[in-house]
């Protein structure tokens, strides 16, 4: 199940969403700079915070990755068209190929370095490097980036077949979510404390918003053209609970998953009342 979304549902989704969006929403480099700033700080905070005797960088990397990943495949892309327009689209697509590309890649590299103690530094960084060119998931961006930029299309039964796997990507991610919950709940070795996935919640929840929000407001005091409407958009996708298809990286990476899900699961529940009030506050 697991190698099924993270091999096909997944990437299909992401295709789609690379294809089917015009090239010039995907080049705007203000909200680039801006998002791809914050989503470092994130991940370089997280980790500093969380790593320690129980924690190594593998499983304090995947805990950044969903501390600065926010749901916005699944969720973010009809929710903030629902709520802003269809404008919204551009900017929320945009986040998905940083977190793609780059956080998520960065991440994987990071979680390898824990051999680089046992194993020499050049292995570690030959591991890091084989895990980010691997991932399926920026790849299928870039490859639907390309057919939008050359308004190239698949054939129709191709088209049809992806339709569906993409369709089947988030019931069969929630499930695989739902699965990883419950075996780490039946295996007493996989009990995962409260102040190692709660803290976590709160910086995507929290940290991660005011982040956008301070760093874009700086930048348009300091001449950049970023608009109040694509700020806004920003900010909101950043109050998104965190993306549930890192359980998913996370669990074939190796890393606890257990901690990964749980911090996914509270951040979501949270988020009813946390993503409303971000909502009334910035619409």
């Amino acid at each position: 199940m697991n190698s099924f979304v993270l091999f096909f549902a997944l990437p299909c989704l992401l295709f789609r969403f690379g294809s089917s969006t015009p090239i010039a929403q995907l080049l705007d480099w203000n909200v680039v700079l801006v998002y791809l700033f914050c989503a470092l700080v994130m991940v370089g905070f997280t980790i500093a915070i969380t790593k320690g005797r129980r924690i190594g960088w593998n499983d304090a990397s995947f805990g950044a990755l969903v501390a600065a990943f926010p749901n916005t495949g699944f969720m973010g892309v009809p929710l903030l068209v629902a709520l802003l327009g269809a404008k919204a689209a551009g900017p929320v697509i945009q986040t998905i190929m940083i977190d793609m590309l780059i956080t998520s890649s960065l991440c994987i590299a990071l979680s390898k370095l824990d051999g680089a103690e046992e194993h020499g530094f050049s292995n570690a960084v030959k591991k890091s490097l084989k895990g980010v060119f691997t991932n399926p998931m920026p790849w299928a961006i870039l490859l639907g980036a390309f057919f939008s930029a050359t308004e190239m299309t698949l054939p129709k039964p191709v088209a049809v077949t992806l339709g569906l796997l993409a369709d089947a990507a988030s019931p069969v991610a929630l499930f695989t979510i739902g699965a990883v919950l419950a075996r780490s709940d039946m295996n007493i070795h996989d009990k995962v404390p409260l102040h190692e996935y709660v803290p976590v919640a709160f910086l995507k929840l929290f940290l991660h918003p005011l982040l956008v929000l301070l760093v874009g407001t700086t930048a348009k005091q300091m001449g950049a053209s970023l608009d109040n409407y694509a700020l806004t958009v920003l900010v909101l996708a950043a109050a998104l609970p965190s993306a549930s298809n890192v359980s998913l990286l996370a669990e074939r990476m190796g890393a606890n998953n257990g901690r990964v899900a749980k911090i996914i699961l509270f951040s979501t529940a949270l988020a009813f009342i946390s993503f409303s009030v971000a909502v009334a506050i910035f619409r």
